[in-house]
């Protein structure tokens, strides 16, 4: 949920000529290559790696444009695309995935985003940031409010698996319930519509009641005026082409996933938890660091945080829903395994206990990533079933 206030990364002084021709968009050769190699039908480890290439910048072009979008629209609607448009990539992936019957692996990708955002990027920014600057500070009370959203949506996690675990794998307190046995994918159901109210009242506190609470912490620095670098127009047209081309790519992804992973060894689960959810948060991911270097932590929290409280509020209950109007078999619930859950709350904890003080170091960004990288490790030596 990236606030209007802090979400201006890429509109400094300077960018108003145009497209930045940043280090992400030197990747935008593997969107040809990727349709050639699919087209030419290509192995599909191949077709997979080069698709996961191609959405990187493809996300990074949407984000900017959503950016000019929300500058040339204003702060209310510009907060809503932002928190709209915030995680376009990661839902499009898992959109074209539940087409297919993916459900293991677009659980796995909800999961490994909120997991990555919050130890992967926020460790990152950390650790950048810290390199360069002795200390860093944020807002505490945004960070805080970020770290306890996250804790009830995963709250929203933990209950269906429990409820699975207890009574629906447990065949003798099934027949015990008998009528009053309410299906998993129904109480899926109903949190994910709180969990989806709860996002929507969230927006409205930090974009509107309560605005002033998130105010940046760092001083404005002088002679740096905010302007969009591309017209409306032209805003409208790069979002429009770079999402209907991250869709199209995504066909290409998830119709290789089988053939890639098998090919590199890696299970099912580690393909959603890690690499989908990685893909997915590449341009946030680089965003993040970038202003976390220019001393603009605030930002980085905000981000990364933001990004883990969309994921869990807003994109989660979309797919659970999408899953229902799409009749996908099995349905999409928020039953997850219980390592999924077990890493997700650790991540919570761990940016909770991080987000206390209002600064941050580089050593904060050293054990957010090794917590990260632990995480992956366990995921990397799960069975390729669960």
């Amino acid at each position: 949920m990236q606030q209007p206030s802090l979400d201006q990364p890429s509109t400094e002084a300077g960018s108003a000529t145009g497209f930045r021709m940043e280090p992400l968009y030197w990747l935008l050769p593997a969107v040809p290559l990727v349709i050639v190699l699919e087209y030419a039908h290509a192995p599909a480890m191949w077709v997979f790696l080069a698709s996961c290439v191609a959405i990187i910048p493809l996300a990074g072009l949407m984000g900017q444009a959503t950016e000019c979008l929300a500058e040339a629209l204003g702060s209310g609607i510009g907060g809503l695309l932002n928190a709209t448009f915030g995680n376009a990539a990661e839902l499009i992936i898992a959109l074209v995935a539940l087409t297919r019957n993916e459900v293991m692996l677009v659980k796995a990708s909800i999961t490994g985003s909120i997991i990555g955002n919050v130890l992967l990027v926020l460790g990152l920014s950390m650790l950048a940031g810290g390199l360069r600057w002795r200390k860093q500070l944020f807002n505490r009370t945004a960070a805080s409010m970020g770290a306890t959203l996250l804790a009830l949506a995963t709250f929203g996690l933990i209950v269906p698996t429990v409820y699975y675990h207890l009574l629906e794998a447990d065949p003798h307190v099934r027949q015990a319930l008998g009528d009053r046995n309410r299906p998993i994918e129904l109480i899926s159901e109903e949190i994910a519509a709180l969990l989806a109210l709860t996002y929507l009242l969230s927006l409205v506190f930090s974009l509107h009641t309560h605005r002033h609470l998130f105010a940046e912490t760092e001083p404005t620095e002088a002679g740096h005026a905010v302007v969009a670098p591309w017209s409306l127009r032209t805003a409208v047209v790069v979002l429009a082409v770079s999402t209907a081309l991250i869709a199209w790519i995504s066909e290409f992804l998830v119709g290789s996933v089988e053939g890639a992973r098998h090919a590199l060894g890696m299970s099912e689960v580690f393909v959603g938890v890690i690499v989908v959810a990685v893909i997915g948060n590449a341009a946030e991911h680089s965003t993040a660091i970038l202003m976390a270097m220019k001393n603009k932590m605030d930002l980085a929290v905000n981000i990364a945080v933001g990004s883990g409280i969309q994921i869990a509020l807003f994109v989660a209950p979309v797919l659970v829903f999408a899953s229902v109007l799409m009749n996908t078999q099995p349905p999409l619930d928020l039953h997850f395994t219980l390592m999924e859950v077990v890493s997700v709350v650790i991540a919570i904890v761990v940016v909770a206990l991080v987000a206390q003080d209002g600064e941050t170091h580089w050593m904060e960004g050293v054990m957010l990533l090794v917590v990260y990288v632990m995480i992956a490790l366990a995921f990397y030596h799960l069975p390729g079933k669960l």
